[in-house]
Order: C-alpha cells, then structure tokens, then sequence
C-alpha cells in the first residue's frame, strides 16, 4: 500500500501593495512550496490586499487543505527584524487603502466577536532558535490594523473550533525595496527563507513555548 499522504502546512504571502512592485513576503513564502519540514508537507497561497478578500482566500485554502498549522506572512517596511505576532485585535483602522480602493475606519473585523485573539505557535521558542541562527528576530505586540491584522484575527477566528494552530510574521523591506526608500532596514529575501523554515520546524515540533523575556515598554 502507498504510505500516507504528510499532514499540510499552509503558509501565506502577500500580493505587493501601496506602490510596491513586490511583496518579500510572497517572494520568500513562494520559494518554499511543496517542501517537507518535520514531516508536513508545505502549500503556499498569495493573499491579495484587500479586505474581506484576503480572509475569503485564506478561508478556502484551509477548507481545502486542512492543515495543522497555519503561518501567514506579512511585509512591514520599517521593521528590521522578523516579527513574531502575539496578537491579533477586532479592528480594521486603514491609514492607506488597500488594492481595491477601501479604507475602514474603526470597523471590526469579525463582528460580534472577541477583542483580541493570541497567536497559539510557540513563538519563545521560535524567536531563540532564529536569535541563534543569527536572524534578526523579535516579538511584535502589535500586527498593525491594516489587511495584515485583518488576516491574523481572522486566521485565529477560523481556527478557534479546528485542531490546527495559526499565526503570523511580519518581514522587512527587501534590499531591493530598502534602496528606495532611504534610510529604511532590510533583510534579504534568502534570509528570510531560512529563517521561516526554521520557524516552521520549531513550532511544528515544539509543544510547550520557552519562557524568556520579549516583552517592549512601548
């Protein structure tokens, strides 16, 4: 008989926005489709920008796919570390529009449901493993209010009644995008590659979180 299909892992990017011609995110998320980390076999998605069509995608591909984890990917240009997000928060607050043009102000993102929701990889662990492989890292208490935090609340608002876990990871600017934008961090797409299938392996194989000081005073 032929061996089992793996389980799957769902890792999304974005569609380049605000004027970019690319997004890091679904550059590095992209590369790694199809492959096997800690026995999970890999399935990307390019989440477009935009509200509610962002979470319509991300919803199907979990439908279909059934994973055991999910791991959505953002770009913050500005940061100069992976972020790793503690928390998503019920609102959608736009400073800018997204690719189709909307601009919420203060709506929520699931009606009718809780204020925040905690991301349940264990990103302690995930943050010393990629400190220790010398990829700049961080925790993030904050995902923003724009589509990137429209899509990790509503990740964790899908996943509440499933057996699978799910969060979310903003990157830097590109090089590429940096040189455009003076003065602003970057982290190389091939770095960033690494260090999520390094976050991938760690938290598809890590069942209590490290305790270690990530917190920020502001």
């Amino acid at each position: 008989m032929p061996s089992p299909a793996p389980p799957n892992v769902l890792l999304t990017g974005f569609a380049p926005f605000g004027g970019e011609t690319v997004n890091p995110s679904w550059q590095a998320v992209s590369a790694i489709e199809g492959e096997l980390i800690a026995g999970h076999r890999v399935h990307t998605r390019c989440l477009p920008v935009a509200f509610g069509a962002a979470l319509d995608d991300l919803r199907t591909a979990i439908r279909t796919l059934r994973p055991a984890l999910v791991l959505c990917v953002g770009e913050a240009g500005g940061r100069a570390a992976m972020s790793l997000e503690r928390v998503a928060i019920n609102v959608d607050d736009a400073r800018i529009p997204d690719n189709a043009g909307a601009r919420p102000v203060d709506q929520p993102v699931v009606a009718h449901s809780p204020a925040a929701y905690f991301t349940d990889l264990p990103i302690k662990a995930m943050l010393a493993a990629l400190q220790a492989a010398r990829i700049p890292a961080e925790v993030s208490q904050t995902a923003g209010t724009f589509v990137c935090n429209h899509v990790f609340y509503g990740l964790m608002h899908a996943l509440r009644r499933r057996a699978a876990r799910g969060g979310f990871i903003h990157i830097p600017y590109s090089p590429e995008q940096a040189a455009r934008h003076p003065g602003a961090p970057s982290l190389d797409v091939a770095t960033v590659q690494a260090g999520l299938r390094l976050a991938l392996q760690v938290a598809l194989t890590t069942s209590t979180d490290a305790r270690l000081s990530a917190g920020a005073e502001h």
